[in-house]
């Protein structure tokens, strides 16, 4: 079963209280609060706040979009007490700052580590992780997505998706059919070939998306769908994108 939701990066500019007030305007169910703008690693009153305002507002909160990179010098203890202070019951990480071209062998090794120790601790909490496929990441490519699962070797680790081809829709399918075992949320959005430049509405991709929710669907458990970007970051189109995301879901589920 599919949930709809809001990253709320996608709107950084907007207060805790107007991110609330567009996922409620789109009907959308809850919303990804990030760690860059909303609700810092650590600041718990951020994140108080942001819970309290969705909480009011009806919706859930689907994660936490935390930028943590699994690197020596970051702290995961203030990411994780900022999740627990939303509720949120996933973490979204990246793995390191590097393509797995440019990793060494020991970079590698400390990025696992870190994660490993992450999921370790999230675990204890209740808490999921979710590694998110990204460029200049050990999760660039998907070979290298999957051997750092096996790496860590936590059954816990799970991972996030999204379109990455920019209009290569069989090398798309190909990757979430891959990452179906691991599957965590799911991040939603619309590119043309020059990718996050080039942002289209929703419902232009929609022949797509349904393809990739008829697949997803065949993965274990419930996840959310949510909105990443919307064309011109206009708050304006995210109901229409909403309302094709809603149309696309009442014919597959």
């Amino acid at each position: 079963m599919y949930k709809t939701g809001l990253t709320s990066i996608t709107f950084r500019q907007h207060t805790i209280n107007e991110v609330v007030d567009l996922a409620r305007g789109a009907q959308l169910d809850a919303i990804e609060w990030g760690g860059d703008v909303h609700a810092p690693p650590g600041d718990l009153d951020a994140a108080k706040k942001a819970r309290q305002a969705t909480a009011k507002a009806g919706l859930s909160i689907s994660s936490y979009g935390s930028y943590y990179r699994c690197e020596d010098d970051e702290d995961f203890a203030p990411v994780l007490e900022s999740a627990l202070a939303l509720g949120a019951p996933v973490i979204r990480v990246w793995a390191g700052k590097l393509s797995p071209d440019e990793a060494d062998a020991a970079y590698r090794a400390s990025v696992i580590e870190n994660l490993r120790s992450a999921v370790e601790a999230a675990t204890a909490k209740g808490v999921t992780i979710g590694l998110e496929y990204h460029g200049n990441t050990l999760t660039e490519t998907q070979a290298s997505a999957h051997e750092l699962l096996s790496e860590v070797g936590l059954s816990a680790l799970k991972l996030y998706w999204q379109p990455r081809t920019c209009g290569e829709f069989t090398e798309d399918l190909v990757e979430l059919e891959a990452a179906l075992p691991h599957l965590s949320h799911i991040h939603a959005f619309h590119w043309g070939k020059e990718g996050w430049k080039d942002r289209k509405a929703f419902a232009e991709g929609t022949a797509d998306w349904k393809q990739y929710l008829q697949l997803a669907q065949k993965a274990n458990g419930d996840r959310y769908v949510i909105f990443e970007f919307v064309r011109n970051d206009d708050p304006a189109q995210l109901v229409p994108d909403a309302a094709a995301l809603h149309q696309l879901l009442s014919e597959i589920q």
